[in-house]
């Protein structure tokens, strides 16, 4: 299927996404590691709009965003789908995507960086977001059933980073007895 380039950085989780899923799907990759305080040329060449990581090459052109990435691997890299087959079921998973990038890890990442009033009103929203997803899992091994698929590879960074997000930023998110099908 050509060449494939990843250019990211592994402290992301928006990276970490893309590769597991590369993983997943048994794709080989060149992967850059990018340097966060000073991006290279070939990054900021590669996506000048947002200048950010995860970027892949394939063949030669240029994407960015995770999720759109995601998608992307899944149009051209067939054998394992992610996202399902359904189109309503597909449009409720890029939902429940939206929902994990523009709100849950913003309000998860309220909480670690504040303090007092604020941080208390930030760890109720990413309790009450965590709820919902909760809610998704329940009751089955992954977010699609019995494998992992498109939103396990979205909200992997719960599993990734949120342990150490919660003991560095002295709070407690994902408990057992609050969320018990997000810790199976």
């Amino acid at each position: 299927m050509g060449e494939l380039t990843l250019i990211a950085t592994p402290q992301s989780s928006y990276c970490a996404r893309i590769q597991w899923t590369l993983k997943l799907k048994g794709v080989e990759y060149e992967f850059i590691e990018e340097d966060l305080l000073n991006k290279s040329p070939l990054l900021l060449e590669s996506n000048p709009a947002y200048k950010k990581f995860p970027t892949i090459l394939h063949e030669g052109k240029p994407l960015a965003e995770s999720l759109i990435i995601l998608e992307y691997i899944d149009q051209v890299w067939k054998h394992y789908p992610l996202l399902p087959h359904d189109p309503s079921d597909k449009a409720i998973a890029r939902s429940s995507a939206k929902f994990a990038d523009e709100k849950l890890i913003v309000e998860v990442w309220e909480a670690f960086k504040s303090e007092g009033e604020k941080k208390e009103k930030a760890i109720k929203a990413a309790v009450e977001s965590l709820a919902t997803v909760d809610k998704q899992i329940e009751g089955k091994k992954c977010f699609g059933g019995e494998r992992i698929g498109y939103l396990d590879l979205v909200y992997g960074w719960l599993a990734h980073w949120l342990n150490v997000m919660e003991e560095v930023g002295g709070m407690k998110l994902l408990d057992k007895e609050s969320f018990p099908s997000l810790h199976q």
